[in-house]
Parts: C-alpha cells; sequence; structure tokens
C-alpha cells in the first residue's frame, strides 16, 4: 500500500512528466491542502525524494507569493554529463551511491528500469562477497563499465 509520500512524489512526478520545460511550479499550502496534510508533510518528500542524488533540484521562496520550483536536471542530459558521472565515481562508490545514480539514468530514459535492476542484481552479484572499501571498488568499476556503454551507444545514435 502506497503512504501519503508515495502518492505526492507520484503527483509531483507526473506534473514534471507532462512539463514541457523540465520544471513545475507548485504551492506548498495548496499541495498540504490537495492531499489534507501539514505543509511540513510536503517539505518532507520534497527533502527526502527530490534530491540532487536523484537528479532534482528544489527551488522555494516563501511568502505571499511564495511558490516551490522542482527542476529534473536530467531531463535533457547530453553525452557529456555521462562522462562526468563516470569522472565523479571515482575509483570507488558506496551501494546507496550507486542505487541513486541508477535512478537517474532511468529517470533520464537513459536506462530503463528492467536494465537497471540487472545491472544491480549484477553488481550485489559481484561485490556480494566482499566488504568496503573492496565492493566499493568493484562497485564503481562496473558503473564505470556501464557508462562508457551508454556513452558510445548515445555517440552512435
Amino acid at each position: 500500500m502506497a503512504t501519503l509520500a508515495d502518492v505526492i512524489e507520484a503527483y509531483l512526478k507526473r506534473l514534471l512528466l507532462e512539463s514541457n520545460e523540465g520544471y513545475v511550479e507548485v504551492r506548498r499550502c495548496e499541495l498540504a491542502m490537495n492531499f489534507s496534510c501539514v505543509p511540513s508533510q510536503i517539505n518532507y518528500v520534497l527533502e527526502t525524494r527530490f534530491t540532487p542524488e536523484r537528479g532534482y533540484v528544489v527551488e522555494s521562496r516563501r511568502g505571499g507569493g511564495g511558490y516551490i520550483r522542482i527542476i529534473n536536471i536530467w531531463q535533457q542530459v547530453k553525452d557529456d554529463e555521462l562522462l562526468r558521472l563516470y569522472e565523479a565515481i571515482g575509483d570507488r562508490i558506496a551501494r546507496h551511491a550507486a542505487e541513486d545514480l541508477l535512478h537517474r539514468l532511468v529517470n533520464a530514459r537513459l536506462l530503463d528500469a528492467t536494465k537497471a535492476e540487472q545491472i544491480r542484481r549484477f553488481i550485489e552479484a559481484e561485490t556480494g562477497a566482499y566488504r568496503p572499501p573492496w565492493a566499493d571498488r568493484i562497485r564503481a568499476s562496473v558503473l564505470k563499465g556501464m557508462l562508457l556503454v551508454l556513452y558510445l551507444q548515445n555517440s552512435n545514435d
């Protein structure tokens, strides 16, 4: 069963998908009224579900004319972004950071959910017998290889 946070997240993501600009502006108080919750519940969703690690930037202006702008930074991903991600991984990456990266690639439509799950399982199989820092090094190596494949696919399209 979906929690209220899940429902609010799904609603906001749907608005983002329907937006042609790559961002959406909403009012915190209107969202709270629509979902019969307190504004802090909206804050919770924004702070935990719309993070830079997941490919979002949230801008907020308080007051009478206040708004919340949620920007999907992955909607217009270019090949050079893949190379920046490759470099950002470095020689090791924690499990949660790898999960966030896969999530971002799915949101950017550079990877479908099925392939992301296959990669997740492969990484788990490869790193399961190791503990940090070795598991983090293996995970980084696998993800970097995957990003290179995605880069080559995109540059050949």
